[in-house]
């Protein structure tokens, strides 16, 4: 595989910074709400062609039924509900029955969580109108379960360390070209779905890698490298047209539905409703990038890994806590709750990637958040004992033990 290395490119993009510090957001999350009903036609009004149907007057009812792992899947439609009724303040309350010292907490609740919503979303570029927060952010919750997979497991001849590799590379390219966060995440899902119901050579891995990176800039990014830059960095090992001829398939086989919510998303919007230090957000984000390497994670929600990367970066700083704090962080997190067991389990699966990153062959990500710009949370002492912290002693040895041998790169 081509050795691209890394360069001394801008710093990564940091939302953290004042809105007025920040380059404008190169997309909002409004195409991700299902297009509004018709317009209802009147009594005396008749339609212009005979093909068109009047539909019953539906409104969207924000109940918050959950999943087996306690996540927020879907918004019922149901007649004759308010926008701002009680079923959905009282399963409001009942998922924040832990939170204390707030007085009046049937009232001030559902109000205070809609206004952090709105001002999260507005602060981190997510949209430009607050009257559509709550929907965006219930079609982002409600589309969550068509970007995961039923299991981890890929076609032969393909492997998990092949797969690492593949995400290594595409990580370098990223931040070579300076992309944005939400490009890097698109490509890996792209990725991950191609590997499965695209017929492949294990010669072709890197063309399919870079097409994917390619495809995931044109939808999130403003500006695009040449494809000569692609064809570059892969040694010239293939030609402009195999590039092309790549994507048209990529894009067919896959129905041209290169959509995707990323887990960046909700990361971001938790973290900034619970008040989280930017140290607290950078470690998560760090432990966050560290899944894409992680076949297993693939089954699991965006909203699911988000707050399991966000626990796992508080467990391992151990910042001190306060009322105030553990307040907005219990209302943060009644947005998506995933059950105590799914929540573990991928605290262990990042603990162990975190605490080998260092000598690991597939290190890009570790690189990226060693430098200052990202408070080098990837260098963090207490990153070494992090599975200690969760239990995880001796799987740490057998993790390591596995990564030992020799891996080809395609």
């Amino acid at each position: 595989m081509a050795q691209t290395g890394f360069c001394d490119s801008r710093p990564l993009l940091d939302l953290h910074k004042k809105t007025e510090e920040r380059r404008a957001p190169l997309r909002t999350r409004a195409n991700a709400c299902v297009p509004k009903e018709r317009r209802l036609l009147a009594d005396a009004e008749e339609p212009r062609g005979g093909h068109c149907t009047a539909r019953p007057e539906h409104r969207w009812v924000r109940k918050l039924p959950a999943s087996e792992d306690g996540v927020i899947e879907d918004y019922a439609e149901q007649n004759g509900s308010a926008r701002t009724g009680g079923r959905e303040e009282e399963a409001l309350l009942l998922r924040l029955h832990g939170l204390h010292g707030l007085t009046r907490l049937g009232t001030a609740v559902p109000g205070l969580l809609m206004r952090e919503l709105e001002a999260a979303m507005c602060t981190l570029g997510l949209i430009y109108d607050k009257t559509y927060a709550w929907d965006i952010f219930s079609g982002m919750m409600r589309c969550q379960s068509h970007y995961t997979f039923p299991n981890a497991e890929l076609p032969r001849p393909f492997t998990d360390a092949t797969r690492a590799i593949l995400v290594d590379w595409v990580t370098q390219v990223h931040k070579v070209f300076n992309f944005s966060e939400e490009t890097l995440y698109l490509a890996v899902h792209l990725l991950n779905r191609a590997l499965r119901q695209i017929k492949v050579q294990t010669s072709n891995l890197q063309l399919l890698s870079a097409v994917c990176l390619f495809l995931a800039g044109k939808k999130e990014e403003c500006v695009l490298p040449e494809i000569s830059e692609l064809c570059f960095l892969m040694d010239n090992c293939y030609s402009k047209r195999k590039l092309l001829h790549m994507e048209q398939r990529v894009l067919c086989d896959l129905n041209f539905d290169i959509s995707y919510c990323p887990p960046l998303h909700f990361l971001l919007l938790t973290a900034r409703i619970a008040r989280c230090s930017d140290k607290v957000v950078w470690m998560a984000r760090y432990l966050l990038e560290l899944s894409l390497l992680e076949g297993q994670c693939v089954v699991f929600q965006p909203a699911q890994l988000a707050c399991a990367a966000l626990c796992l970066a508080r467990k391992v700083l151990q910042e001190p806590a306060t009322p105030e704090g553990e307040a907005a962080w219990r209302l943060a997190t009644s947005l998506h709750v995933c059950s105590e067991a799914t929540l573990q389990r991928i605290m262990h699966i990042l603990a162990v990637a975190a605490s080998r990153a260092a000598g690991r062959e597939t290190r890009a990500s570790f690189v990226k958040f060693a430098t200052v710009e990202t408070l080098q949370v990837s260098t963090h002492h207490a990153l070494h004992s992090a599975p200690c912290l969760l239990g995880l002693s001796g799987l740490q040895g057998r993790g390591q033990k596995r990564e030992g041998g020799d891996v080809r790169q395609p």
